[in-house]
């Protein structure tokens, strides 16, 4: 999988937790993320949270690959409430046709 700027993934790392961010850059042995939030299952459904509840969250964050066990894309669903969670931004779902 290439990682791609300005794309929203979803990362686990060792410790279980599960986060997702944006990618910035990727090179030299570490990547800039921007606005990391955890994921996590309530009665509501998935739920996100700063990950970083003292940080700045308008400066970028550096993630270290090696701290980094599992990097997928995010599911559109919760990339739409990534973004509207990040940005205030509600992104209507996308349409899809259904055939039978």
């Amino acid at each position: 999988m290439d990682i791609s700027q300005d794309e929203v993934y979803t990362f686990k790392v060792m410790s279980g937790e599960e986060f997702v961010a944006k990618i910035i850059k990727s090179d030299d042995g570490v990547m800039v993320v921007r606005n990391p939030v955890s994921t996590g299952m309530t009665q509501q459904g998935l739920q996100m949270m700063p990950s970083l509840l003292s940080a700045n969250m308008e400066k970028d964050v550096l993630l270290y690959p090696h701290s980094v066990v599992m990097v997928t894309e995010t599911r559109e669903d919760v990339k739409a409430s990534y973004v509207k969670a990040t940005t205030g931004i509600d992104v209507p779902p996308k349409k899809s046709i259904i055939t039978g």
